[in-house]
């Protein structure tokens, strides 16, 4: 089973999507959180705002490449609080 999250970061007022062959989130929070991930290292403390979960890791991607699309953007500006 694989994942897509979204995580938000109050200090720098950002998303961040990811992917996941794990089952759960919590060890890609911590990992993005003690600044071990690259692109989310100054956004620390990062918090999950969505998590879903599908059968295949290629069914996961394809969900995170829609999201990080214009079009997958203006879905989650249209759905997400502000």
């Amino acid at each position: 089973m694989s994942l897509i999250y979204l995580l938000f970061s109050p200090k720098i007022n950002r998303f961040y999507i990811g992917s996941s062959r794990e089952n759960t989130v919590e060890s890609r929070l911590k990992r993005h959180n003690e600044g071990r991930v690259k692109s989310t290292k100054f956004g620390s403390p990062w918090k999950v705002v969505c998590v879903e979960h599908f059968e295949t890791y290629t069914q996961a991607r394809k969900r995170e490449l829609y999201f990080k699309s214009a079009a997958g953007r203006r879905f989650l500006k249209d759905k997400l609080p502000e």
